[in-house]
């Protein structure tokens, strides 16, 4: 099989790392990709969001399935793009239609649909600008924290968590100005949920399922999870304090219904869903939905994934899934994030990167990285992500950190406490 992938980050890094071993592939493409990628397959510089481009790509080097790794070509209708081209329709894809990427494109519809399909989440109510005087009446019947969420896609900035009502009233005015774009139009006011937060993973054919391992990630930028939020500077597979018990609740609470409200609402959904979700004392609550793998949970998913994932997501596309078992690899696994200085606010790009060569018992999933000159360089916030196995998380730990120390850049950062909390 001819093999397409879309993105750039280290999920479509890991991604083509474990493709690239199926027995299934012909030849990989990864569109625009990046350093690491391009040790896998064939980088093509291209505006993944122009769809006429990756149609006439996809004709010209015979393409049979088309893997989209981030939420924009998703929820901007990419499947149904090509689902509504006779010359496209035989090419396999791996992703929601946009009905099913509303589940991440809109906050407000994915809590209706929890809502409707009793899967548990924190209570809420959207507003918009019309609507700002009754978004402060809200506020104050609420206890605080406040969690306020824009609606759209606002590339892991639209969530924020304040103790104050003056501070989320002022936060109201600037996301209703514009401070999220379009994506804030409309907002999202809900309960503080207090817990442990974790992610569990499915794969759909839109009828069965299988569940991957579940992951931890550490989204702010400072150790003791303080400070800003990133798109996330670690993360550990499998979570110590998710025992068969508490995903046997997922699974029945959270999955089950959730598989059910996709059906009874016509959604032919083939992909991925990440639930987002809250620990509280034992029982699991959805803090969202996303409908791709996640960054850098994909960094410690996939390497856990002992199955040919092209063999699974053929199936997928098929609608034979249930005919798949899927291995998993009981090692733990994790990885840590290695950032530009500055991120998650200004940073710069293009410094050259040293030190990779001397890695060793880890693998390096690039995630902000180009090739000039016959060198690596820097060209994100989020840089490498360096994940290693282990027999239990402390030891993975230990190896993805002693790798870490021996990579150099200017200005590099990461956190050197993933798995405090563990």
């Amino acid at each position: 099989m001819n093999v397409l992938i879309l993105g750039s980050g280290g999920r479509e890094h890991a991604l083509s790392w474990k493709i690239a071993q199926s027995s299934l592939l012909t030849k990989l493409f990864i569109a625009p990709g990046n350093a690491g990628t391009i040790e896998l397959g064939e980088n093509v510089d291209m505006d993944i969001s122009d769809f006429k481009r990756v149609k006439d790509f996809c004709l010209n080097n015979s393409i049979d399935m088309l893997i989209v790794g981030p939420e924009i070509p998703l929820v901007e209708g990419v499947v149904d793009f090509f689902r509504n081209d006779k010359q496209l329709d035989n090419i396999r894809i791996i992703g929601p239609d946009r009905h099913g990427a509303m589940l991440e494109g809109s906050k407000e519809f994915a809590k209706e649909f929890m809502e409707k399909y009793n899967i548990p989440t924190a209570a809420f109510k959207s507003f918009t600008k019309e609507s700002i005087a009754e978004a402060r009446a809200f506020i104050n019947k609420i206890n605080p924290p406040y969690v306020i969420k824009a609606d759209g896609l606002a590339a892991g900035k639209g969530v924020l968590i304040l103790d104050d009502a003056n501070k989320a009233y002022k936060e109201l005015d600037e996301i209703f100005s514009g401070k999220f774009g379009e994506a804030g139009n409309k907002v999202v006011i809900e309960d503080f949920l207090k817990g442990i937060e974790l992610s569990v993973f499915i794969l759909t054919d839109g009828s069965s399922y299988v569940i991957l391992p579940e992951a931890k990630d550490y989204k702010r930028i400072g150790e003791g999870d303080t400070g800003l939020n990133t798109g996330g500077m670690g993360a550990v597979s499998p979570v110590p304090f998710a025992g068969s018990d508490f995903l046997e609740k997922v699974e029945t609470r959270v999955i089950k219904p959730t598989m059910r409200g996709l059906q009874e609402e016509g959604i032919d959904y083939k992909g991925f869903i990440f639930i987002g979700l809250m620990n509280m004392n034992g029982d699991p609550y959805v803090i969202e939905y996303n409908v791709r793998m996640g960054d850098p949970e994909a960094e410690v998913v996939i390497p856990r994934i002992k199955s040919d994932l092209l063999d699974i997501f053929k199936a997928v596309s098929d609608g034979t899934l249930d005919e798949k078992q899927l291995e998993i690899d009981e090692r733990s696994v994790t990885t840590v994030m290695l950032v530009s200085g500055g991120y998650p606010e200004t940073y710069k790009k293009g410094y050259k990167i040293d030190g990779l060569d001397d890695v060793k018992d880890s693998i390096v999933f690039h995630a902000g990285t180009k090739v000039e000159s016959e060198n690596i360089l820097t060209n994100g916030g989020r840089v490498l992500a360096v994940s290693s196995y282990g027999n239990n998380f402390r030891d993975a730990l230990e190896t993805s950190y002693k790798n870490a120390t021996k990579i150099e850049f200017k200005d590099m950062y990461f956190r050197k406490d993933i798995g405090f909390d563990l």
